[in-house]
């Protein structure tokens, strides 16, 4: 289902002071647009996850969409469920993307088997999970309590259940890094947004979204105890990751 939404013209006059970005009634009136404007390959990551569901779900068992946002993901995955007795929770810590998001689902015609509660993610229970999503989720959670959050996660699931974790990147070559932000920011600018937009997101952003390399979170995701892990998509300093339980 596309999701409704005004245009994203949150950073488009100057902000005195811009301040720390955060989710709140103001960004999840715009969120689609916004995400849609501003990440490169989102839609496509949306529509595989219900692919890679398709593979990896198991009859009686539960999904979970961490940082559920508007619903986007776990739509994806509730729209092409194949096994019986599956139940997808979408959880975020926004009150103002918790509403919209239920309201997302009832409006779908998939609701039957999603709940979608309002908790801190560090706090959530992964008991029989077959699948966890973390769409551009686990990079606004402090570095410090990732790997913790991924031993739960993989602890709790169900042999050979599956994580699928998308995040914005930084890279060890300083040169691939800034012309990969360099790209980045001509996506956001044929996709409409001004430099003044794409400077003043970028400074709301700054240490609210931490990034990490690539290796760093397959040598997480190792550590976490998943015995094997993929690239599986990468549009830019975007990139999406697979692990197997």
């Amino acid at each position: 289902m596309k999701e409704k939404s005004t245009a994203d013209r949150i950073y488009a006059s100057r902000h005195e002071q811009v301040r720390a970005f955060e989710f709140d009634e103001r960004v999840a009136a715009v969120f689609p647009d916004m995400i849609n404007r501003s990440v490169p390959g989102y839609g496509q990551i949306i529509n595989m996850l219900g692919v890679i569901g398709e593979r990896f779900i198991q009859a009686h068992s539960k999904v979970y969409d961490l940082g559920c946002s508007l619903g986007a993901s776990t739509l994806g995955v509730a729209s092409r469920l194949n096994q019986p007795g599956v139940t997808v929770i979408g959880i975020d810590n926004s009150m103002a993307m918790v509403e919209r998001c239920r309201q997302n689902i009832e409006a779908s015609a998939v609701q039957q088997n999603i709940e979608i509660r309002c908790e801190d993610i560090l706090d959530v229970d992964f008991k029989n999970a077959s699948m966890v999503v973390l769409n551009f989720t686990l990079q606004f959670i402090d570095p410090e309590r990732r790997l913790s959050l991924l031993k739960r996660i993989y602890n709790d699931m169900v042999q050979g259940g599956v994580i699928c974790l998308s995040e914005k990147i930084l890279f060890d070559d300083q040169s691939l890094g800034d012309l990969n932000i360099d790209l980045h920011h001509a996506f956001k600018r044929a996709n409409g947004y001004s430099d003044l937009e794409i400077s003043q997101k970028r400074t709301a952003l700054e240490n609210v979204l931490i990034p990490e390399t690539s290796q760093v979170h397959i040598t997480r995701l190792k550590d976490a105890g998943f015995s094997h892990s993929q690239i599986w998509f990468q549009c830019f300093n975007f990139v999406s990751f697979l692990a197997i339980k």
